[in-house]
């Protein structure tokens, strides 16, 4: 399998119980994720030689972000340690019609507060075909959206490919911050996960007026703007309530849409990791060479899954996620 590099944050989540608001929690439930940690663990899941490079407090919570990574198989030569603390978000958990609520506590963390390149380029980028990262790190500060930028041009004066999730979070920074840096940093991008919202928001491409597809339409206007990214992906998501949703993936390769059957999600157990599910779905098919169909079939019905267990990463294998896609059904497996 390839050797993939994400770099990113990793942090503690701490979640109420569904049924519980904020204002009245008397404990919280402990994970530990983040957006680039989330797909490392998922691809080494598959099997797949993958390294994460982040930075960490050297004390008990960073080495249990450590441990956290290595259980899954996940190689942490890369993850340095240092710095005050380790970035923390909240989870109020939805139900019904109450939505999801996210409080971060990651400002002054050891990862955010990183203010030079600590990598040595040789070290990180051994061995590595695939680089991925999100729009989650250059959001956190102006020397890492630096950093950010200067790894994708490093990746690829060194052939390896770039993933990119652009994975806007209004929380961190708004629309044009946002497209000011991304904007930069997909010109060095192979597979990039972007969908109509992140097109005008973000990308500065026009509504659709014409009688073309809405996803064939947006695709094919973001690749005529970043001519260099072969594949875009995403996610239709319809949400019926917190606990109901339905999920659809998407898949445009060579001015062809790929796309997936609609899953029912309900009830939905814990929806954080949703997207890096997806994400490291699709990479799963293009790194073994599958057909694309199969790619978006897979990388849904992997996030579909995701859905129903608690925590950030998905521990569901290939068989089971095949099993999904070929019976589609809850029934007992005897």
């Amino acid at each position: 399998m390839s050797k993939i590099l994400t770099f990113g944050e990793i942090m503690l989540r701490l979640s109420t119980s569904t049924g519980t608001h904020f204002s009245n929690v008397g404990s919280f439930q402990a994970h530990y994720g983040g957006a680039e940690a989330n797909v490392a663990v998922n691809l080494a899941n598959f099997d797949h030689d993958v390294a994460f490079a982040s930075k960490v407090p050297d004390n008990a919570l960073g080495l249990a972000a450590k441990r956290h990574l290595q259980k899954y198989g996940v190689k942490t030569k890369e993850l340095l340690f240092g710095g005050n603390r380790l970035g923390t978000y909240y989870l109020d958990s939805g139900v019904g019609e109450r939505s999801s609520a996210v409080i971060y506590d990651r400002a002054n963390s050891s990862f955010a507060s990183v203010q030079e390149m600590e990598w040595d380029f040789e070290q990180l980028f051994e061995n590595v075909n695939i680089l991925h990262l999100s729009g989650i790190t250059p959001a956190l500060s102006e020397k890492l959206a630096e950093i950010t930028l200067n790894l994708v041009k490093e990746a690829k004066k060194r052939d390896i490919k770039v993933s990119f999730d652009i994975n806007f979070r209004s929380k961190l920074w708004n629309h044009d911050q946002a497209s000011k840096v991304i904007s930069k940093i997909l010109p060095y991008v192979d597979y990039c996960s972007a969908g109509k919202m992140d097109a005008l928001y973000l990308l500065g491409i026009p509504e659709n007026q014409s009688s073309q597809d809405d996803t064939d339409y947006y695709n094919q206007k973001m690749h005529e703007k970043f001519s260099n990214i072969k594949v875009f992906y995403s996610t239709k998501r319809e949400v019926h309530s917190a606990t109901s949703n339905t999920l659809q993936g998407t898949l445009w390769k060579d001015g062809k849409t790929y796309e997936s059957k609609v899953h029912k999600l309900e009830p939905i157990i814990d929806r954080v990791g949703g997207g890096d599910a997806f994400s490291a779905g699709i990479l799963h098919g293009l790194l073994t060479g599958a057909d694309l169909n199969y790619t978006v079939s897979f990388a849904t019905a992997y996030s579909s899954l995701k859905h129903t267990v608690f925590g950030d990463c998905n521990p569901f294998t290939v068989k089971e996620v095949e099993n999904l896609m070929e019976n589609g059904t809850a029934k007992i497996n005897r």
